[in-house]
């Protein structure tokens, strides 16, 4: 199945190992998008949908969900999709539901082109968006990290709960912010050329006064250099280590059980979010990653990674650091590969006994504590322990530097050690 990654990554597939955008990254010769497309059988209604014109309520409801859309791209039709998964189940009186949700010409016939904010209601149509347009909104850069930053705080002026989950749906490749064709980040806006960059999530959090549970319904952005760079905002971030199929998040099953115990903590809700995930693409026997970082444990992981880094840099051994990176799981991404993986092979392959002892201290601190729950189906993934992390073998990327997990840890200088002739 087509999967959540940029376009972009197609134009760079032999530098980087990629398989076609068009093709799935689990199974050659499937279906392309269009054929995918062409199969959701989506009946789009010709008529603008009616605008709200009640007030919203100022009662605090115990959560709201806010899912910004971007479907200004080749992802457009599962958009309507998933919305009209989320009204399989609607806003309810302890629950609120809303999107940005934002449409371009394209990619087949659209009810609406430019972006609009809904209520999510429920009814029994599961193939047109009935729910009440509350904004037209006209042209906006979704690829602008300010514009989600003004949907979440109309969302929680308009909306308010008790606690607040953000997902911003869209492609996803990762930690990096541009690189020569390569342009890496989440929320590409087609129309704008634009996109939201690693530390623009940051920026965009702390704009709009974090969250309790953030998901990325995106590709490959489960790494320590994406949940570092909003750690202070967000207590559970709910992602993926490797590429999501196009139709990513299935919203009816996230949202049931949240609407059966609307009390359920951010920690429940996040460990909702991925098993929601994971069961969904298991029943169909398709490959996926999904998994929960607390954030809260991430400076003592900033330790583990800082002495793990240190014990094999003093180890001196080059070939055997490389031997244990090309030998673990690695994604569509070829330079990200899963850290405990990682761990595990250059723990069993080392003499030293120091970075054996620092593999397994920093290994087990993340299958223990910092990963609180991870999902991955056993066939495809079973080395996939819920966070990758950039170890390139042909070449630094100098943005690596911007990011906050560069300034703070010792991973870069690790790289440029095994990487130096």
């Amino acid at each position: 199945m087509f999967r959540k990654v940029t376009a972009a990554l197609a134009i760079v597939a032999s530098a980087a190992n990629l398989v076609s955008a068009g093709i799935t990254f689990d199974t050659p010769n499937k279906a392309t998008l269009q054929d995918e497309i062409a199969n959701l059988e989506l009946n789009i209604p010709a008529a603008t949908p009616a605008v709200e014109k009640t007030a919203p309520s100022k009662a605090a409801k115990e959560w709201t969900i806010m899912v910004f859309i971007n479907g200004k791209n080749n992802l457009e039709p599962y958009a309507l999709k998933d919305m009209n998964e989320m009204e399989m189940v609607g806003s309810t009186d302890k629950v609120n539901v809303v999107t940005e949700t934002g449409l371009v010409s394209g990619y087949g016939a659209t009810p609406w082109l430019g972006t609009r904010r809904f209520l999510i209601k429920k009814d029994n149509n599961t193939s047109t968006v009935t729910s009440p347009m509350l904004q037209d909104l006209g042209k906006v850069d979704m690829g602008d990290y300010k514009s989600v930053v003004d949907f979440v705080n109309w969302s929680k002026t308009n909306y308010p709960a008790k606690k607040y989950m953000l997902i911003i749906w869209n492609h996803g490749s990762g930690w990096d912010k541009g690189r020569a064709l390569v342009s890496k980040g989440i929320s590409y806006d087609d129309e704008t050329g634009n996109h939201i960059n690693t530390p623009q999530m940051g920026l965009l959090l702390k704009a709009a006064g974090g969250v309790d549970v953030y998901g990325s319904d995106a590709c490959l952005m489960q790494m320590p250099e994406v949940v570092y760079e909003i750690k202070n905002y967000v207590p559970y971030i709910v992602g993926s280590e490797e590429t999501e199929p196009g139709d990513g998040y299935t919203y009816n099953d996230l949202l049931t059980p949240l609407m059966a115990n609307p009390a359920m903590s951010a920690e429940q809700l996040g460990v909702t979010a991925v098993d929601a995930y994971a069961n969904h693409y298991e029943n169909q026997n398709e490959g996926y990653t999904q998994s929960l970082v607390k954030t809260a444990a991430l400076p003592q992981f900033l330790n583990v990674a800082n002495d793990f880094a240190a014990a094999m840099m003093a180890s001196g051994d080059k070939a055997g650091v490389k031997a244990a990176i090309n030998g673990a799981q690695n994604y569509a991404v070829y330079e990200n590969h899963d850290l405990v993986h990682f761990a595990q092979l250059i723990g069993a392959s080392t003499k030293d006994a120091n970075v054996k002892a620092k593999a397994a201290a920093f290994a087990n601190y993340i299958t223990g504590t910092l990963v609180i729950h991870n999902r991955a189906l056993p066939s495809s993934y079973s080395n996939s322990h819920g966070l990758s992390g950039y170890m390139p073998t042909y070449g630094f990327n100098g943005d690596y530097n911007s990011l906050a997990w560069a300034a703070a840890s010792k991973w870069d200088e690790f790289i440029a050690w095994y990487e130096a002739n």
